[in-house]
């Protein structure tokens, strides 16, 4: 069992294992097996001879009040409900369990995240406390031809406001991931849910990588980074949940009304594939050539010997030739 009053103590700073039995109402013993808990979740906790458990770096909890009293007027007004969860298998999985709302959109985030999921299926590791784990669920009334190119919208949205937090060195790679000094550094899965001609239910999964544990490096097969890496001063994981639903929310909203295209021109700024070599995988068919960008649909433009192709996302996977 992993404890959340026991995690919020040790975030107040360190504490004796008696101590920490006195002020939850356990006894030593449960203290240390949910400590034990938390380590496997990927928190390092320490024990110190005279001082008793600390927290190895600082953790940041996220509170559903603030994070609402954090987000602009705009966004409030799109806000349908925000559920914040310590501990589940997957927040978009939650979100698909719950209808869509009949107005705005529903986010909900996770402390941690026990099956986390990519695109493709691919696995996601959420350790305790040391990414953003967010889903957004919204109702769209114009079915599937509707969403085309949303996950490179949400893209160019998160971008941005990581670079308004200071981190300018984020792109963008084709069609879903953010990327720093060429590693990964978060991801956007959509899914939908309904009927193909609408109305059905959006939910917009975004994972990214804030303060990882080193211990989180055995479990991701991928060149990888997160925020702290990329700044000299302590990241704020709260700061950056509000700053991501600040400009996901209103953009969602203005997504349905216009599609694609006012995020196109930004898309372009923040492509770090345009111009280059790269080797594109469709199912068991792979092409190369020079990425050129994307089309009005969201499409990828490749040029290859055989001419330009228009490649959309799906099953496809993109790398650096």
């Amino acid at each position: 069992m992993i404890d959340r009053a026991l995690l919020a103590r040790l975030c107040e700073g360190p504490a004796s294992g008696a101590a920490l039995a006195a002020d939850l109402g356990m006894t030593r013993s449960a203290v240390w097996k949910r400590i034990e808990a938390l380590r496997e979740a990927g928190v390092d906790v320490q024990a110190e001879p005279g001082r008793g458990y600390r927290l190895a770096r600082p953790l940041d909890l996220l509170d559903a009040g603030a994070l609402q009293a954090a987000l602009s007027p705009a966004a409030r007004a799109e806000l349908a409900g925000l559920e914040l969860l310590f501990e589940t298998d997957s927040t978009n999985a939650e979100a698909l369990r719950h209808p869509a709302p009949a107005k705005g959109t529903r986010a909900w985030l996770a402390e941690r995240q026990t099956a986390g999921r990519g695109r493709r299926g691919r696995d996601w590791s959420t350790p305790l406390a040391a990414q953003v784990a967010l889903s957004l669920s919204r109702r769209v009334e114009g079915g599937v031809a509707a969403l085309q190119g949303l996950s490179l919208a949400v893209g160019v949205a998160a971008a941005e406001a990581l670079h308004a937090l200071g981190f300018a060195e984020v792109g963008l790679k084709w069609p879903n991931d953010l990327l720093a000094r060429g590693r990964k550094l978060g991801g956007v899965l959509v899914e939908v849910r309904g009927d193909a001609a609408g109305p059905m239910q959006v939910v917009v999964g975004l994972g990214l990588n804030v303060c990882m544990p080193a211990s989180a490096a055995r479990d991701i097969d991928q060149p990888w980074c997160d925020l702290a890496s990329l700044s000299t001063a302590p990241v704020s994981r709260p700061a950056v949940c509000a700053a991501l639903l600040d400009a996901l929310l209103p953009m969602l909203a203005r997504f349905e009304r216009e599609g694609l295209a006012p995020w196109l021109e930004a898309w372009h700024r923040h492509d770090l594939l345009a111009g280059r070599p790269v080797r594109l995988e469709e199912g068991a068919r792979v092409f190369e050539g020079i990425a050129l960008g994307v089309a009005a649909d969201g499409a990828l433009r490749l040029r290859t010997a055989d001419g330009e192709r228009a490649c959309h996302a799906g099953e496809a996977s993109l790398r650096a030739a």
